[in-house]
Formats: C-alpha cells, structure tokens, sequence
C-alpha cells in the first residue's frame, strides 16, 4: 500500500485493463487435461492460468500421519518459475506458497467427504503457470474441479472469488496490478450452492459497508463461475469443449 502504481487503476469508472468494477474478466475452464492424475482440470481467470491435479485415494506412506475415521486431504500450491514477468522465481517453495497451500485446503476440507476413505491420502497438486492476481482463488476453483472429476464426493462444488478495494471502489476479480497497489484485497471461497463461506481473508481497512458491498459482489461472480464449472464438469461426457464467460 502506498506505492505509486506505473498506470492509473482507475479511470472514468473504468480499470486499467479496462473492464467496471463489477465485471470479473473471462473465465476458461477444462477437466481432465492429465492423463495420468487422477483427476485434473485447467482453470483461467483473465491471464491467470492454473493447473489442479489430484491423486487418490491412496495409501499414506508414512502411517504415522494417517486417519483411522477419514482421509487426510493434502494441497500443495506452487507458482512455476516462468509464471511471472520476471521469470525468474525460485522453484523451491516459499513461506507464501506453503501458507497458502494450508488456506487452499482449509477452504476445501468442509465439502469433500473425507469420512469416506479412512487411513488414505488424497493429494491436490496446484500448479500457476501464469500469474496476473487473483491466483489463490483460481487455484480453489481448479482444485475444486479436479477433486470432483476424480471422482471424490463431495457435498458441492467450491469457487474462489477475489475482491479489492481501488481509489475507494469496490472492484471484483484483482489482476496483478490491482493487488499490489490496491488499497484491499478480500480472497473467498464461496460454496454457492449451499450460500456458504469456507474461506474468508482480508487485507487493508473495510468498513462494514464496504464488506457487505464485497460480498455481494463476490457472491455474483461465484454464482456465474459456478454455473461454468457445473457444465465444464457435464461436458466431459458429452464433447471437449471450453467454455467462456
């Protein structure tokens, strides 16, 4: 906060990559992308691309670790080093990536059904490679979409919206841009279709309003990314296609 940003982030009522502050950018979805993971999918949000791979159940080597009543869901988030403008990032994981790889599972435990499969692991691999904003709660939507196309039960699908806060406007959707030099930055998982919160961070001063704004905001995006991922996940038995918003 505080630093001066290289392009004015809002214009007229208008971003810097030129979109409203309600407008989330275009949304791409695939399943089934790895033929050997168990599930996959690749999810982009604007120039954000993420790829979620998922293996298991399967047995937990090292016994000590494992569940006797469910199974141990374990995330690891890792962002490529050629994901950035710099590329040059380093591929050994940061306290970033292994801090947001336990609020990615935190925000998935409550609707997989772990109880299902004791004494197993079930492994979520979360691959950015891209990175403009945004890239946590596109990993939540990817992962989301990979667990259920591998077929683990889960109560309902879970989707990651962000929201920020630009020259005072509420904005949805952060690009890079707008997360480093915004003056908020609120990341949610949303289970729309139970009107559910599993994961609720925030960065920067709110008032209530403003978080009430926010949410409202977030749960609208969540609605239409939502009604993508249901159909993403339908289309798979019936053509390869990808769809937009």
């Amino acid at each position: 906060m505080g630093k001066q940003p290289p392009v004015p982030l809002l214009v007229n009522g208008r971003r810097s990559d030129g979109r409203l502050p309600n407008e989330h950018r275009p949304v791409r979805m695939e399943v089934g992308v790895l033929s050997n993971a168990t599930g996959s999918a690749l999810v982009a949000y604007g120039n954000t691309v993420i790829l979620a791979a998922v293996y298991g159940p399967r047995e937990v080597t090292q016994k000590h670790l494992e569940l006797p009543d469910r199974a141990i869901l374990r995330v690891r988030y890792h962002m490529a080093p050629f994901s950035t403008s710099e590329g040059r990032k380093s591929p050994t994981p940061t306290r970033r990536e292994i801090e947001i790889s336990k609020v990615i599972r935190t925000a998935l435990e409550p609707v997989v059904l772990l109880e299902r499969f004791p004494r197993t692991a079930i492994d979520v691999y979360i691959e950015v490679l891209q990175a403009d904003g945004s890239t946590r709660v596109t990993g939540i939507t990817a992962a989301s979409l990979a667990l259920a196309d591998a077929g683990i039960p889960m109560r309902d699908l879970v989707t990651g919206v962000s929201v920020g806060k630009v020259m005072g406007t509420i904005v949805v959707d952060l690009n890079q841009l707008e997360d480093n030099y915004g003056e908020g930055d609120m990341p949610l998982a949303i289970v729309y279709g139970r009107k559910l919160i599993t994961l609720m961070q925030a960065d920067g001063e709110w008032t209530p309003s403003e978080v009430s704004q926010a949410l409202d905001m977030a749960f609208k995006a969540a609605g239409e990314i939502y009604r993508l991922q249901k159909e993403t996940l339908k289309s798979k038995y019936v053509e390869s296609t990808v769809t937009f918003i």
